[in-house]
């Protein structure tokens, strides 16, 4: 199969390393000199340092050449970048399936990705989207490290096709036709693991980030089921599997935020020196915006944008979590 992985950060370059195992794989990015780089060295430096790319897979710097005769297109962009490439690749190849790996909302929006895509494609038969998500750190991915993924689509035979093409020597994926689930998922596990940085930022302990990390997954389960996801897909991968990583995983850069903003930083500075998109800053106040809409109680998420958005103290917000009221862990 000839993929078309478009977005030359870490994630898509790690993807476009992984599937050239088994694919003829092209990588794409939008800037001109970042890919020429690329092609010279045979490494992304910038985002992968120290990995070199395999022979077989190809870096080009015109979007035409890479889509043409592309089995799959496969956007790892941001979510900012979502629907500007989705256009894109909807203006070369109309008919060719989609597939993406960012996680969270849309900034303008507020809407999914899937719900962005299928704006964009229409309804017409034969349209085939979907996402790819789940416990993920590009640079394990890159060194060629186990993982496992889930490809959520709004086609289930589509899933179960891409699934078994996909599935490689050290990357393990499952179908699903929860998309909903998958992207909620990966998008609020986001909000959480920045939570869960300022918990160990503030050093609070192991015990105090294991009854976050918990809590944390009843919020995700509670806005995910009111907005139609399946509440067993929270408990797979794309839930419990993603969240655990990003809140406990010295690689994630959204609890490297939490943790900054325990010690003191101001949350510009933070973004500015990671050099890379934390999602969970951006997915926080849609998180929240939607929780009041679907009359969820979401207390570590309003947490989180007290923090970010409000200049509220984290410990003087850690104290009011830990001051509300007694009531069933099932509640």
């Amino acid at each position: 199969m000839k993929l078309a992985v478009l977005g030359a950060g870490a994630w898509g370059t790690a993807l476009a390393i992984s599937l050239s195992q088994k694919h003829a794989v092209t990588l794409w990015g939008r800037d001109t000199v970042h890919i020429e780089r690329l092609q010279i060295t045979r490494s992304n430096e910038r985002y992968l340092p120290g990995i070199a790319f395999p022979d077989s897979l190809t870096i080009d710097t015109d979007l035409t050449a890479a889509l043409a005769g592309a089995d799959l297109s496969l956007i790892a962009t941001s979510t900012v970048g979502l629907s500007a490439i989705t256009a894109l690749i909807h203006e070369h190849t109309p008919d060719l399936p989609i597939l993406w790996a960012c996680k969270g909302f849309d900034k303008d929006t507020g809407k999914l990705p899937h719900e962005t895509v299928g704006q964009l494609k229409g309804t017409k038969p034969g349209i085939r989207y979907g996402a790819l998500s789940g416990p993920s750190f590009a640079l394990e991915v890159a060194r060629g490290l186990p993982c496992a993924l889930t490809l959520a689509a709004n086609d289930l035979d589509f899933a179960r096709e891409m699934t078994a093409q996909l599935n490689g020597p050290t990357l393990r994926i499952y179908s699903s036709d929860d998309l909903v689930g998958v992207e909620l998922g990966g998008a609020l596990k986001n909000v959480m693991a920045i939570a869960a940085g300022i918990c160990d930022g503030m050093q609070l302990g192991m015990n105090a980030r294991a009854a976050l990390i918990t809590r944390g997954l009843a919020e995700i389960v509670r806005l995910g089921v009111a907005m139609g996801g399946k509440s067993e897909t929270f408990m797979g991968l794309t839930g419990l599997g993603d969240l655990v990583l990003t809140a406990t995983g010295d690689l994630s850069r959204n609890r490297s935020v939490g943790i900054r903003l325990a010690q003191g930083e101001k949350l510009q500075s933070i973004l500015a020196a990671l050099g890379h998109v934390a999602e969970g800053v951006n997915s926080a106040q849609t998180a929240l915006a939607l929780a009041r809409r679907h009359r969820v109680d979401m207390p570590i998420t309003e947490a989180v944008n007290a923090v970010l958005f409000a200049q509220a103290d984290p410990r003087d917000t850690v104290k009011q979590l830990l001051s509300r009221d007694t009531k069933p862990e099932s509640a």
